[in-house]
């Protein structure tokens, strides 16, 4: 007979401290006091606020309905590693050998997988800030130490110091985080900056983990006029310590199917896959037919998203403008705005206030690691009356 629980031992079996000792979201902290305030404007998390297209979930659900229900390869059904290949070439002008795309249960798992295969304890990796906090977890959670090198706002936008970067790194350094373009910021890494830091990789033989999730949210183009960022993936060889991370989320309103894709050196393919099956078993097969379809069907939606991101950042900024504690650094990419409020000293404090005061949603910008304090990040992925109103909410605040 089993003794009362009350008179039981108590037993205390440890976890790791490292995990114990992880940070909860500050993003997640405001987003949360939000639930319980009904006509809150949240503006932030990275998501716009249109439902995926019928034209991207018609498909995943006629491969439902046929039951593609199964474990599927691992790096992804043959369909959708097809059309990557494709949408590279088309979009890049270069050809992926299949053996280097894995797809991935989200950007954020390909994240992990990158993480989980390059860093352990002792080692470091060197990330641009501010940055989406996640990819600090990724390191620490595998024992790794984390080194912050702060974009600097101007005028102009913000700037990389790539001495610094390179001064940051050491012996122990097995990554250098980039995330082009950026968020919080919508920075936007230049041709030459990313061929700098591929021959300093090179020659130190430190992996470069770029994170290329907003590359289709760039609102000028390039010099060839296309609708994308510039790509590592242009400037490297096939053999390169270079990991591509991507994502269906952003560009094609997917954030909830969470499917992303890794592209890597052949080198890494057994290993990833591996880890994959260790992690997930893959990601749901009915649900990357959508994802065929996104790619294969999809130009025309993501230029129709890119306009209307470019009216949102245009109003956006201009009410921003008018405001006189807002200090703004227009973002050249993505659909974040993150703007430096003047006597705000502890941006999570400030944020949470907002939601209560003006019922208005935004991440504060200590949740991205050093640079961010200061400032708040804002989401401008929303209607022209919705943002309009946000504005409206913020103008007493902020004015």
């Amino acid at each position: 007979m089993s003794p009362p629980e009350s008179s039981a031992p108590r037993v205390t079996a440890p976890i790791r401290p490292v995990i114990e000792a992880l940070e909860d979201s500050r993003i997640v902290e405001v987003w949360k006091l939000g639930f319980e305030i009904p006509d809150v404007i949240g503006l932030w998390v990275g998501e716009g606020d249109l439902p995926t297209p019928a034209f991207i979930c018609e498909p995943a659900a006629a491969a439902l309905k046929r039951g593609e229900t199964f474990y599927a390869q691992k790096r992804g059904i043959p369909e959708l590693r097809q059309a990557l290949i494709d949408y590279h070439r088309r979009l890049y002008g270069i050809t992926l050998a299949d053996d280097r795309i894995a797809v991935t249960s989200a950007g954020m798992n390909a994240m992990m997988l990158a993480m989980e295969t390059l860093v352990g304890p002792g080692d470091n990796a060197v990330c641009v800030t501010p940055v989406w906090p996640n990819i600090f977890a990724t390191a620490e959670i595998m024992g790794a130490a984390v080194r912050h090198l702060p974009l600097s706002p101007t005028p102009s936008g913000w700037r990389l110091d790539l001495d610094r970067l390179f001064a940051a790194c050491d012996e122990r350094t097995r990554v250098i985080y980039v995330a082009s373009p950026g968020n919080p910021t919508g920075w936007v890494m230049s041709r030459a900056e990313q061929q700098a830091v591929l021959d300093f990789a090179r020659r130190r033989g430190i992996w470069i983990l770029a994170d290329e999730v907003y590359a289709r949210l760039i609102y000028d183009g390039d010099t060839t006029g296309r609708l994308a960022a510039p790509s590592f993936l242009e400037l490297a060889a096939p053999d390169d310590p270079l990991v591509i991370v991507n994502s269906f989320s952003k560009a094609w309103a997917m954030t909830g199917w969470r499917i992303g894709w890794m592209v890597m050196p052949a080198r890494l393919t057994a290993v990833i896959d591996k880890l994959i099956e260790f992690n997930t078993s893959g990601a749901q097969p009915f649900l990357q037919h959508g994802c065929v379809a996104a790619l294969r069907d999809g130009e025309p939606f993501v230029a129709e998203m890119v306009a209307r991101y470019r009216a949102g950042r245009e109003l956006v900024l201009q009410r921003l403008g008018g405001m006189r504690r807002v200090r703004i650094v227009r973002p050249e990419a993505a659909f974040y705005v993150m703007f430096g409020v003047d006597g705000m000293t502890d941006s999570l404090a400030f944020a949470k206030r907002l939601v209560h005061e003006a019922r208005v949603g935004l991440a504060p910008g200590s949740a991205f690691g050093p640079g961010g304090e200061g400032h708040l990040r804002l989401c401008f992925a929303s209607s022209p009356e919705r943002l309009s109103q946000a504005m409206d909410r913020l103008a007493p605040a902020l004015g």
